[in-house]
């Protein structure tokens, strides 16, 4: 399941700038908007900042941007940066050379330098780390990176285009996020609104989910009853557009007549599994250690005395063990990552039974 497929034509001279984009449902004042700035921004070479709430759209935006500029016919490569892990992250985005690191077995080209005369699309650029923040910093700047493990510096033609669903200037104050950078990617914010603020498009997107997915399963569904849109329509949406399609291809599914009913609806937005509505405030590390205390001193059998063993034992295996796979089991940098002496970690290994996968 995914956004729906964009076909696109290149935009007439007279269309509106806030007529509506190819593909993307809605018409309410705040979306106009968005296809305002869309078209605005889509032919220079500004790099573009995306906020929203999970689930509002924000690839689609970018993708949009990327057909209705210049570069349309070069390359758009997307990297979800909250997926990987820093070293993984920092080979995928700038590429490797052989050797770099354990299983660095050939060269690797990075996904700039395949976005090359194209766009990059770098989602959730909060969860960035601060050594990545710095690299992409520079590319920004002087559009230009050395691969990992390599001398050589190379120069792209890559436009930036980043998304994020928490509030960057939060991230910013609170030092998870550098202001440099924060400036560089915040020239042209666009906000995308979440569906609750855009109640009035409700019922096109459920039209057009309804269509694709009787399309997708081979079914003959007219449209919905009366008190099933309106149940749509009172309901808060904490997941967004994507919440709504889940529902609507849900309903499509299970429907055994010609329309869909509220009956069919209402077991699904009240089911205790509903997706809860994103925070505005990401936890810290300070503020997750007090919460693991706090459970730790909850769970553990008071009396048993090995309170401090089996909760910061547990931590420190674990902690070692995720920067162990980090570093790809290299132990000379999973000490220097940790901050610790070699011997010091090789006797910890062998405490916690820590060791590479393919040893036996």
């Amino acid at each position: 399941m995914g956004a729906p497929l964009m076909t696109w034509s290149k935009p007439r001279m007279s269309e509106p700038l806030d007529a509506p984009l190819p593909d993307i449902v809605g018409t309410s004042p705040a979306m106009r908007q968005v296809y305002r700035l869309v078209r605005l921004v889509a032919p220079t070479k500004a790099t573009v900042l995306i906020v929203g709430e999970t689930g509002t759209g924000k690839e689609l935006i970018a993708k949009a941007i990327h057909q209705l500029s210049p570069r349309a016919d070069g390359p758009y490569i997307r990297v979800n940066c909250g997926a990987l892990t820093e070293t993984l992250l920092e080979s995928e985005l700038f590429g490797h050379v052989k050797g770099a690191f354990t299983g660095a077995v050939d060269n690797k080209t990075g996904r700039f330098e395949a976005a090359h005369t194209g766009t990059i699309f770098l989602d959730e650029i909060s969860s960035m780390s601060p050594k990545l923040q710095v690299k992409l910093l520079r590319v920004l700047q002087d559009q230009e990176f050395e691969r990992v493990g390599d001398s050589r510096t190379i120069r792209v033609d890559t436009r930036v285009i980043a998304a994020t669903n928490v509030q960057l200037e939060a991230e910013v104050e609170a030092g998870r996020f550098r202001d440099d950078l924060y400036y560089r990617l915040n020239v042209v914010p666009i906000y995308l609104p979440p569906l609750r603020e855009r109640k009035d498009d409700i019922p096109a997107l459920a039209e057009f989910f309804l269509r694709r997915y009787c399309q997708e399963n081979q079914k003959e569904i007219r449209g919905f009853e009366p008190e099933a849109m309106e149940l749509l329509m009172q309901h808060d949406w904490p997941g967004n557009v994507r919440e709504l399609e889940n529902d609507i291809e849900r309903a499509v599914v299970l429907c055994q007549g010609d329309r869909i009913t509220a009956e069919m609806l209402r077991e699904q937005l009240h089911t205790p599994y509903r997706l809860r509505r994103p925070r505005n405030h990401r936890e810290s590390v300070r503020e997750l250690i007090t919460r693991l205390v706090e459970a730790g001193l909850r769970e553990h059998e008071e009396g048993s005395g090995k309170l401090y063993d089996w909760l910061v034992g547990g931590l420190e295996r674990e902690l070692i063990d995720q920067v162990l796979r980090e570093c790809h089991y290299t132990q000379i940098k999973a000490a220097a990552r940790l901050g610790i002496n070699r011997n010091t970690l090789y006797k910890k290994m062998t405490e916690y039974g820590l060791h590479r996968p393919d040893e036996h």
